[in-house]
């Protein structure tokens, strides 16, 4: 089960299904009466398939199957050449193992449970008393446990790289990356040329078509690139080395790279590609370098081996090796620069055991034993062996030392018709051309051209009359699909004023009115805009904090402006008096729960005391109840209801951030101080795992229990409703399945076809915690206040916009990976604070506006 979750699929030959069937086998076997299976069967499972056969319809379709798949093994064995192929015979009939065939059948078939659940059932036939098929408890047990593996799917195809066909979520970006910087940036593609989303269209410009379709080849050609660098089913990794030099043209300096040697059903390659393009994952925060890395893809290398004859090496003892390929055509491929270390060796070793067995290098590269591949040591010119070779081991891989090595081909079979072919097609002589001159038209022969200009007629109207038709379907079609269409298009505009028009605001502030505040709240600003100790102007400051956050020294200072906990135009002692109110109820409170927390506490040690006395009491003495404080409220319901939050809220702080600095062990007794309080004040809904997540950043920027309590329970307003006792989560599932409906119809059909996870659970952690877990603290702080401020400057349900970006971001990577709903709760969970915050929101800011331009135009 667990194969087929992580793998999605399960391959009839796994060696999981080998061992499920041995223990199936064990288990059938055990106990099994011998004269139950009459008088001269043997005691297999196969002979107790048989006898239960006429009584068991499952049993049935197992035997015919096995008997169809025994008869093809053996017309299969008959129609091969014995003396050629005794070995694959003998592996077939290992593969084939009649001992496990007939339960390999029945798993496949989804006819195994049902099988044994019959022999449970009629176990007194076939067993003996202590077996494990007769056993009450065991043997239903048995049984049950198939239902699930029958249940699964399994497959015949061969897929020997399923160990490289799921790389994990950071490899898939870097990916999409790199061969995404080929069409100029590296932000996931948000819209779709196959399906466009609801829009509103601008002013058609002027642009050609064919550029279009050409950027999306080149796209689709640095993709199918970028995947051929990695292993993968067509193609087999032979070497890889980093930071190898080389020229691509004459007016560029020579570049670092990443050369690899590639094994594929054609030949060899040997692909480099700039690390320009290779570490484009990590330098992303440029815009000019990122619209300049497209450059970069004329400058990829691909050489095919096959069209090389000759590799000149030169060997410098402090520059380490190059390599210049020669083609066939004697032209020279840009010079290979490895650096220093015998990187040169490694590649010719490697380069020559991929030419094996069809071809070679001339000269052979040496083996020496303790050393591996060496170079040749060759006769020079008028001069015995060079003092190198003689010096035996002491030769030096990186003396100055020139190489020319000769690929050479050796003959091959499939290679016999085309070089036939080929010199018989030498020696043929030239072939004249011979033009045919028509003879004169005489009287007869215009006269029956004549008579044939009727059927012409006849047949040109034939075809007309067909290509009439051809043009009336065509236009029925055309109308046809502008009808559906034009029907779709209002149904998304139905939804849009049923479902959507609620989610943004009637006006959106502007970004640059009455000033651009893309650059955020800073610390100037903020003194600027408090001075006097009151702040008034709460609209530019949610404008600046949406647009572009707020500098991490003034969130001490603004966060509590953005909660409500203090009001704007409040003058400083207004608010010193308002946190001493807020301290005093705090502690308060704290006071009250911390008395409750006590009994709890005594209760339980006496509780645990009464339970050990009564295990070592050798009498059944009642022990005395626990005497009931009177001047507290220790009310049984109540106390339990206490004890479990506590547990829960001990075991959830516990595991909160601990490797976040700010979490020492004295800074995570605040965090449940804070939790317990609000606990307490809400005993009625409890603590529910998570709510500690909200609470922490909250504790790191004000670092005060007091104030972090308070805007703790002014979140708890709008974040309240999505835990479980609230209706909020089904209602955000709903409105992102209509918004990926709208805005991304080609995402929302690739999710219905694959799983159907247009149900959204993947968005449940998201929503539930503000997207805190999928952040790293200095994202989360931003994110936070950008949901805080938007509900005054463009939505209410600003984390609907936000899901639906992270989402969009990703959309290439998901849809080029078809990914069902494991995946991408796997790619997610990967990718938790891996994301990039400040793309992602800018993403959501875009998507609010376009949902808006959609309601103006509706």
């Amino acid at each position: 089960m667990e194969e087929s979750v992580t793998r999605k699929f399960v391959h009839e030959e796994s060696s999981t299904i080998t061992s499920l069937c041995g223990a199936v086998e064990a288990c059938l076997l055990h106990g099994l009466r011998k004269r139950s299976l009459g008088l001269f069967k043997n005691s297999t499972t196969t002979a107790l398939l048989q006898k239960i056969n006429k009584n068991c319809p499952p049993a049935t379709e197992v035997l015919r199957v096995l008997g169809q798949v025994e008869q093809n093994n053996d017309n299969l064995k008959k129609s091969i050449d014995s003396n050629r192929n005794q070995t694959s015979l003998s592996n077939r009939k290992t593969q084939y193992n009649p001992k496990y065939l007939w339960i390999r059948i029945a798993l496949f078939e989804k006819q195994l449970a049902k099988i044994l659940e019959y022999l449970v059932t009629n176990s007194s036939k076939y067993y003996e008393k202590d077996a494990l098929m007769t056993d009450p408890c065991d043997g239903p047990t048995f049984s049950t446990l198939l239902v699930g593996p029958c249940a699964l799917d399994y497959t015949r195809m061969k897929t020997p790289d399923h160990f490289w066909t799921d790389p994990p979520a950071d490899e898939l970006v870097q990916r999409h990356r790199i061969h995404s910087s080929a069409h100029g940036n590296h932000q996931m593609r948000s819209d779709s040329p196959k399906r466009p989303g609801l829009q509103v269209l601008p002013v058609r410009r002027h642009t050609s078509s064919s550029s279009e379709e050409s950027a999306r080849t080149v796209l689709t050609s640095a993709k199918e690139y970028v995947e051929s660098l990695h292993q993968n089913n067509k193609s087999t990794l032979l070497y890889g080395k980093n930071n190898v030099l080389v020229q691509p043209r004459e007016d560029v300096e020579p570049l670092a790279g990443y050369l690899s040697l590639h094994q594929e059903s054609a030949g060899l390659s040997v692909k480099w590609t700039p690390n320009q393009l290779m570490n484009g994952c990590c330098d992303k925060e440029q815009d000019e370098e990122s619209a300049d890395r497209s450059l970069f893809w004329d400058f990829a290398v691909t050489v095919y081996i096959d069209e090389i004859v000759y590799l000149h090496c030169h060997q410098r003892s402090d520059t380490g090796g190059t390599i210049v390929l020669v083609g066939q055509d004697g032209v020279q491929r840009p010079p290979i620069h490895f650096p220093k270390g015998g990187h040169l060796l490694a590649f010719l070793s490697c380069l020559e055991n991929g030419l094996l067995p069809h071809g070679q290098l001339d000269p052979p590269l040496w083996s020496q034993r303790g050393r591996g591949k060496v170079f040749p040591r060759l006769k020079r010119k008028g001069s015995r062996l060079s003092s190198a070779a003689s010096a035996g081991s002491g030769h030096s891989e990186d003396e100055a030392t020139d190489y020319v090595f000769r690929i050479v081909s050796t003959f091959r079979p499939e290679n016999l018709p085309t070089l036939q072919w080929a010199s018989s097609q030498g020696s043929r002589p030239p072939v004249p051309e011979v033009i045919a001159t028509p003879p004169p038209p005489s009287v007869s022969s215009l006269d029956e051209a004549m008579d044939i200009n009727g059927d012409v007629d006849e047949a040109t109207e034939g075809h007309r009359s067909a290509v009439k038709m051809l043009c009336d379907t065509m236009r029925r079609q055309i109308l046809s699909r502008a009808f559906y269409g034009w029907l779709s298009h209002c149904r998304h505009l139905k939804t849009v004023r049923t479902h959507l028009s609620g989610l943004v605001n009637n006006v959106i502030v502007a970004v640059d009115d009455p000033s651009d505040a893309s650059g955020g709240l800073s610390a100037e600003l903020w003194a600027e805009m408090s001075q006097g100790g009151v702040v008034k102007d709460k609209g530019n400051i949610y404008r600046l904090v949406y647009y572009g956050g707020c500098v991490h020294e003034v969130r001490k200072e603004v966060w509590p402006y953005l909660l409500g906990h203090y009001a704007f135009g409040s003058t400083e002692e207004e608010r010193v008096e308002h946190d001493d109110h807020v301290k005093q109820q705090y502690e308060r409170t704290m006071s009250e729960w911390l008395a409750i927390e006590a009994i709890v506490r005594q209760r339980d040690k006496e509780t645990m005391a009464a339970n050990l006395a009564k295990l070592s009491q050798e009498s059944q003495d009642m022990i005395p109840l626990v005497r009931k404080d009177s001047s507290l409220s220790n009310d049984a319901e109540l106390l339990d209801s206490v004890a479990l939050n506590l547990h829960r809220i001990d075991k959830d702080v516990q595991r909160c951030d601990r490797n976040y600095w700010y979490f020492t062990p004295t800074n995570l007794d605040k965090l449940r101080n804070v939790m317990c309080t609000y606990v307490w004040e809400h005993l009625e809904v409890g603590y529910v795992q998570g709510m500690c997540d909200l609470v922490a950043p909250l504790l790191v920027i004000f670092d005060d229990e007091a104030k972090a309590y308070s805007c703790f329970c002014h979140l708890m307003k709008r974040m309240s409703s999505n835990f479980p006792h609230g209706g909020a989560m089904d209602q955000h599932f709903a409105n992102m399945r209509s918004l990926i409906q709208i805005l991304d119809p080609e995402l929302f059909e690739h999710m219905h076809q694959y799983g159907d996870y247009t149900h959204f659970y993947f968005c449940y952690r998201w929503f539930l915690l503000d997207f805190k877990r999928e952040l790293v603290y200095d994202d989360v702080f931003c994110v936070w206040e950008t949901i805080w401020a938007a509900r005054h400057i463009s939505s209410r349900h600003f984390v609907l916009f936000l899901a639906l970006a992270l989402v969009q971001y990703y959309r290439d990577i998901i849809m080029d990976n078809n990914m069902d709903f494991t995946d991408i709760i796997k790619f997610f969970n990967e990718m938790a604070e891996r994301h990039n915050a400040k793309q992602v929101l800018q993403l959501s800011r875009e998507l609010v506006y376009k949902l808006q331009d959609l309601i103006d135009n509706k």
